[in-house]
């Protein structure tokens, strides 16, 4: 039997022990041939305390939340410490190929990487939102991992740790790169997202019933349009050079640009059937977009 819990994994060596493995050669950071991997274990969710970058092909039985993630192309994914990884109950299938990097916050400490790695959006994606290898790039990144392989697999002395950051900061500027050609070589499907998430911003903001829960969220958009809200703000940033949620605040700007000009609405009647709780957090918003208050405004239009 299987558990349904989630089994969470505070070190790299006990993740090893769970997959049957041998003790990794070095404790904070290790790199697994996934073909390597045992389907037998009982363990079909798993919480890393630790960060786990993988590029794989030939599966499709991950999920991400109740997302099903096809791994038949080369495919890179990346999970921050907390995120869960679940797998269906039929297995690692026998032609899983690639590998799998666990990297312990242990192994940053004292390095620029420590702060630098929170700031990859990547990190915080959904399975189903992975990285589209080509071959070539495919390349790149395999060529980077096999050199962090070779630097750990042998003496480690103490410019280890420093070659081995250097190549990992390389291997998450690459992926950074790949993503942004990924938002535009999906520019069709993208700009499609684009027209839902207007569509659903005019149906928000004019629907009184949903105003009634205040202002929008960014995670809301990004549940109604299944992605996860990191992901669905880098799209639209390298789409429209705006974030999800600046695209909100220009929606709520119009709106209040209208009722400012076709009603007699007060100001905090104004800010209130927009969602806001409080006036004053209308008027700085209102004033920090358009530099004028929402009554310089009122008196400028009339």
């Amino acid at each position: 039997m299987t558990h349904s819990k989630p089994y969470r994994i505070k070190t790299i060596n006990e993740g090893y022990r769970l997959l049957g493995l041998q003790n990794p050669h070095h404790p904070l950071i290790s790199i697994i041939d996934v073909a390597n991997l045992k389907s037998e274990s009982n363990v079909n969710a798993v919480i890393f305390d630790f960060y786990a970058v993988s590029l794989k092909r030939g599966c499709d039985n991950l999920l991400y939340g109740q997302q099903k993630y096809d791994f038949d192309g080369g495919l890179m994914a990346f999970m921050s410490p907390g995120q869960i990884l679940r797998g269906e109950e039929n297995g690692t299938p026998p032609d899983l190929r690639g590998w799998m990097m666990f990297i312990h916050p242990d192994f940053l400490w004292n390095t620029a990487l420590a702060k630098k790695i929170k700031q990859y959006d990547y990190f915080g994606y959904a399975t189903n939102e992975a990285l589209f290898l080509s071959e070539k790039e495919e390349s790149i990144i395999n060529n980077i991992v096999d050199n962090i392989k070779l630097e750990f697999n042998n003496n480690i002395d103490k410019f280890s740790q420093d070659v081995v950051i250097a190549q990992l900061e390389l291997l998450f500027t690459y992926a950074q790169r790949f993503y942004e050609r990924q938002f535009i070589a999906r520019k069709i499907t993208n700009n499609s997202i684009v027209s839902k998430l207007e569509d659903l911003l005019n149906d928000y903001f004019d629907n009184e019933a949903l105003l009634s829960n205040g202002l929008p969220t960014v995670q809301y958009f990004a549940d109604n349009l299944n992605l996860s809200a990191k992901y669905l703000s880098s799209m639209l940033k390298q789409l429209t050079g705006k974030t999800t949620q600046e695209h909100i605040h220009e929606k709520l700007i119009e709106k209040a640009k209208d009722k400012l000009s076709t009603t007699e609405l007060s100001v905090s009647e104004i800010a209130f059937g927009l969602g806001f709780e409080h006036s004053q957090s209308f008027n700085k918003l209102f004033k920090t977009k358009t530099k004028q208050s929402p009554l310089e405004f009122r008196a400028s239009f009339n």
